[in-house]
């Protein structure tokens, strides 16, 4: 009489791991689910108002009010977009909002990255405290500014000019602080050796050290773009002649007398406000994800 082995496949411990390894795929399976669930939900809650800013701009003025409102317009129409364009300047709009936000990327993209190259690589008296100082200013919002900066401007001359919203906004607090970060991630090395060939202060950071941190740069001008882009208090204050009025500021008009403009029609108006800001964004991504990726928090 013979008798055979039980074969590993049915042997209680093979069992249970097979088990294991069912439950284990089980779990990764819901987890992923799950993520991807809230994933869909976050984004529907993002793109949600964009979505029905769009439907309701190709609305005609009528079923704009509709009630209960219509996820989508029954017949499509660009009327509204039209009336924009002949109540507005939008042209007139789009190139101060352009000259003024691109003045004012640029500006906080040579300042801070020659500020957070200051305090991020070179020596000098009271560093610390100057820093904590820019970080202060980080804290004080426009609104509690804005009186002694109109004095300010007025008794330059700069009033009602957009000079008066590119001036103020060329120092970036925000900004110095990023690329003071970003600059402690780069090796003293390259620096170092830099020096040791000769090369000054000026030089290192001109050669050296910026083309390392386009990144971190591009960080500093995209987000300055789309904020400045959307401004609407600084404006408000400094601004009085049409002539100079910027996008968001020129919007307002379309809401009309006690706001009895059409919704249609203001919202076609957020709608051609929005497409500089969303082609910067797209345009600027790969490098603000990869300066996002590649700074650190080092102190």
């Amino acid at each position: 009489m013979s008798y055979s082995s039980p074969s590993p496949a049915s042997s209680p411990s093979s069992s249970g791991r097979l088990r294991e390894r069912a439950g284990a795929l089980t779990a990764r399976r819901l987890g992923t689910t799950a993520r991807v669930a809230g994933l869909l939900v976050v984004a529907l809650l993002t793109i949600g108002p964009v979505l029905w800013t769009v439907s309701t701009s190709l609305r005609s003025p009528a079923e704009s009010f509709d009630l209960p409102p219509k996820i989508l317009p029954t017949g499509g129409t660009l009327a509204a977009y039209r009336q924009v364009f002949d109540q507005l300047d939008v042209w007139l709009l789009a190139l101060n909002s352009a000259l003024v936000t691109g003045l004012i990327a640029i500006g906080q993209m040579i300042t801070a990255g020659l500020g957070g190259y200051a305090f991020a690589r070179l020596d000098f008296r009271f560093k610390r405290p100057l820093f904590g100082l820019v970080l202060a200013t980080m804290m004080v919002p426009v609104q509690v500014t804005i009186v002694p900066v109109f004095l300010i401007l007025k008794g330059m001359g700069l009033t009602d000019t957009l000079l008066a919203l590119i001036v103020p906004a060329v120092p970036t607090a925000f900004g110095t602080f990023l690329m003071r970060q970003y600059f402690l991630t780069m090796p003293k090395e390259l620096g170092e050796a830099a020096m040791i060939d000769g090369a000054g202060p000026w030089r290192v950071f001109r050669s050296v050290y910026a083309p390392l941190a386009t990144p971190g740069l591009a960080i500093v001008g995209v987000l300055a773009f789309n904020y400045h882009w959307n401004e609407f208090f600084r404006p408000l204050i400094l601004e009085t002649s049409n002539q100079n009025f910027t996008m968001p500021l020129g919007l307002v008009s379309l809401q009309g007398n006690l706001g009895t403009g059409s919704i249609s029609v203001v919202l076609a108006g957020v709608v051609l406000s929005m497409i500089p800001a969303v082609a910067v964004f797209v345009v600027g991504q790969r490098p603000l994800r990869e300066g996002i990726t590649s700074s650190g928090l080092k102190g």
